[in-house]
């Protein structure tokens, strides 16, 4: 919903290229569009991209049920968010179905992406998501709430 919001706001209210320096230059907002991954890495790609992101949506939905860890949720909650507003531009946006280009316009220490490359909300929550999931996996913690500790040791039947 954030992700959309901001989007929203940007593309009625910055014209593409323009940009705005706020916070003493830290951060600049612009309008641009990405119709490749990550940093408009293999621009080509957007109908690949775009059911990647369908397929993540998917998989996150029903691996829903087998959560009992709120760290867990709260990960997964922001990769399915973040995949979900990119894929929400990539179906409705010029120049069409699946095609789209995604609305980025957060430019850190300089504009344009002339420092670090352009991205959006939802960037920051697949982001974000990524690496809680990495920090809980790398502790052990599984989606039910257990660590491997947790779990007796498997017996050989005899």
């Amino acid at each position: 919903m954030l992700d959309l919001a901001t989007k929203l706001v940007v593309v009625a209210t910055i014209e593409p290229g323009a940009d705005i320096r706020v916070l003493g230059g830290v951060l600049y907002l612009t309008n641009l569009r990405n119709t490749g991954a990550a940093f408009s890495f293999a621009a080509g790609f957007t109908v690949v991209f775009s059911l990647v992101a369908a397929a993540v949506a998917v998989v996150i939905v029903r691996t829903a049920r087998r959560l009992f860890s709120t760290a867990w949720a709260v990960t997964l909650g922001l990769v399915l968010g973040g995949a979900l507003g990119n894929l929400i531009d990539r179906v409705f946006r010029d120049p069409g179905f699946l095609r789209g280009g995604v609305v980025d316009f957060l430019s850190v220490f300089g504009p344009d992406g002339s420092v670090f490359p352009v991205f959006n909300v939802a960037d920051s929550a697949i982001v974000c998501g990524g690496i809680l999931g990495v920090l809980l996996a790398l502790r052990g913690i599984e989606f039910d709430g257990s660590t491997g500790k947790d779990q007796a040791p498997a017996r050989d039947a005899a």
